[in-house]
């Protein structure tokens, strides 16, 4: 338990965004289920949430209500809701992160949940059979970890994944069995809005993939978004002193290039590691020097 934690803590301090987002979502959940036990146990007016932080179904009212493009991406209702998105999300968003960016992890989280969200507003607005569960809300972060999990498999279609009782599977069927429950779904009146998000997500995951194979990162202009609003979060930098250094030693072409070569050779050796053990095997010090070089 004390190495589960202290693995939590290291990542936290590396401002793992894959942490970060089972966090956020894992505060959001906690706080609505303690405001609507405090209303229970108190008998106060219950405040409907869901309708101020979940996508509305009509288009009218998400005018009003525009934030909810992405709040509703970090809200959950029940346990089994959230643990098996949190599970989903960390399962594949480890692997993502062998290929990708932890940046591009954030962007394409936020970009798939809104693409969820679009599909969710087309269809309850033009589909007869969905504007009969009028009023209704969509929450749950299903939207984005389909964009995960789409994006993976059409990136690496070989990549395998053990599964219990069953062994090592392709992602690329993982991914299309799972669109197939939510594509037979879509008339189920149990969670109708789920599953059109669900799909919605999916499409945005193999655009993704597709593009990024291409050369062209469709989250890039997120990416900026996100940036700019962490840096008006952020103090402004003080202006340096000027000083003046004169380099003695400057380091020799020779040298630099088998440096760059060497530091090559180990993420490469790393990456090997986990396509043949999984991320759960490397070590502190190996996962430190992925992440750093993902930065680069």
């Amino acid at each position: 338990m004390g190495t589960f934690i202290d693995n939590i803590k290291y990542r936290l301090k590396q401002r793992d965004i894959l942490v970060w987002l089972i966090i956020i979502n894992l505060a959001v959940f906690l706080i609505l289920a303690v405001l609507k036990l405090a209303a229970t146990l108190f008998m106060l007016p219950s405040l409907d949430l869901v309708a101020l932080i979940g996508v509305p179904d009509r288009l009218a009212a998400l005018l009003y209500r525009p934030w909810t493009l992405i709040t509703y991406m970090f809200a959950h209702q029940g346990v089994l809701h959230i643990l098996f998105n949190m599970l989903m999300l960390f399962w594949f968003g480890q692997l993502f992160l062998t290929y990708f960016s932890p940046k591009n992890l954030g962007s394409l989280y936020v970009l798939g949940g809104i693409s969820g969200a679009a599909f969710y507003l087309l269809a309850f607005n033009i589909i007869p059979f969905y504007r009969e569960f009028h009023p209704s809300f969509l929450i749950g972060a299903s939207a984005s970890v389909m964009a995960v999990i789409f994006a993976v498999a059409f990136y690496n279609p070989n990549q395998k994944v053990g599964l219990i009782l069953i062994g090592p599977v392709k992602i690329i069927y993982i991914a299309i069995f799972l669109f197939i429950i939510d594509f037979v779904s879509l008339g189920d009146s149990s969670n109708p809005g789920g599953h059109v998000a669900h799909i919605g997500g999916a499409a945005l995951g193999y655009i993704y993939a597709k593009q990024y194979l291409k050369g062209k990162d469709i989250t890039r202009w997120i990416s900026r978004i996100i940036d700019r609003i962490t840096n008006l979060a952020k103090p402004g930098p003080k202006k340096p002193k000027m000083k003046v250094k004169y380099n003695t030693d400057k380091q020799k072409d020779y040298d630099y290039n088998k440096r760059k070569n060497q530091e090559v050779q180990e993420i490469d050796a790393i990456l090997d590691k986990i396509k043949k053990s999984g991320y759960s095997s490397l070590s502190e010090n190996e996962k430190k020097r992925l992440f750093d070089a993902s930065k680069k």
